[in-house]
């Protein structure tokens, strides 16, 4: 009798514990993402923004970029997606340079796949100037792309970026922020092909929490 009582209230706890994983979903915080403490402010307030910790230098961030291209293509009007260079050495701190003169240049769009290629594939990037010559196939001059890069406007950039990274908890790249309150890395996700299902949960909790908490009318 005692066994079947013991038994019983094993299956009882299973269960209950079975159905707060199903209710509390698929991806469960510090496992498949981190909460991060604060909260960090966002640079817009009527969309989720979601952030890429990135470098040009990074070879994970190379692998990383398809899936990040493929998820631009249908991310939903709500949602912004913001990337943000790191800077751990001086060397990465020159690929955020030249990041942000091709994001002022206009060319980030055109010119992000060739700079990872050739960084990554070619192996013909060592210095600014490298990088000044592939975004110079894009209709800018090397002179101009150089001006930019170091220019006031670049600087407070960098400047932002390495204060703001740290605040995120990031050690590594490439990881995602979102809403300035989740981060989530390759590792907790379970690779790169699953890290966009684990943004989108969280979109999805975020987007319901401001709705819950968006003042009725009438």
């Amino acid at each position: 009798m005692l066994l079947r009582g013991l038994l019983a209230l094993g299956l009882a706890l299973f269960g209950a514990e079975s159905s707060a994983q199903s209710s509390a979903g698929p991806y469960q915080e510090g496992t498949h993402y981190f909460l991060i403490t604060p909260a960090q402010p966002t640079s817009t307030a009527d969309q989720i923004e979601v952030v890429e910790a990135f470098s040009f230098a990074c070879g994970a961030c190379a692998r990383f970029d398809p899936y990040v291209q493929a998820w631009k293509k249908n991310m939903p009007g709500d949602v912004r997606l913001v990337l943000m260079p790191a800077q751990f050495n001086e060397s990465w701190t020159m690929f955020a340079r030249a990041y942000y003169a091709g994001l002022a240049l206009g060319l980030d769009q055109q010119a992000h796949q060739a700079v990872f290629d050739a960084v990554h594939l070619q192996r013909s990037v060592r210095t600014l100037e490298d990088v000044a010559a592939v975004y110079a196939r894009f209709g800018r001059s090397a002179a101009e792309f150089i001006a930019v890069a170091n220019s006031f406007a670049v600087n407070a950039k960098l400047a932002h970026a390495k204060t703001t990274l740290p605040r995120y908890q990031i050690t590594g790249t490439p990881n995602l922020i979102v809403a300035g309150k989740y981060r989530i890395t390759d590792k907790s996700a379970g690779g790169h092909d699953k890290m966009f299902a684990v943004v989108d949960f969280l979109i999805a909790q975020e987007r319901a929490a401001r709705t819950a908490a968006a003042p009725s009318e009438g």
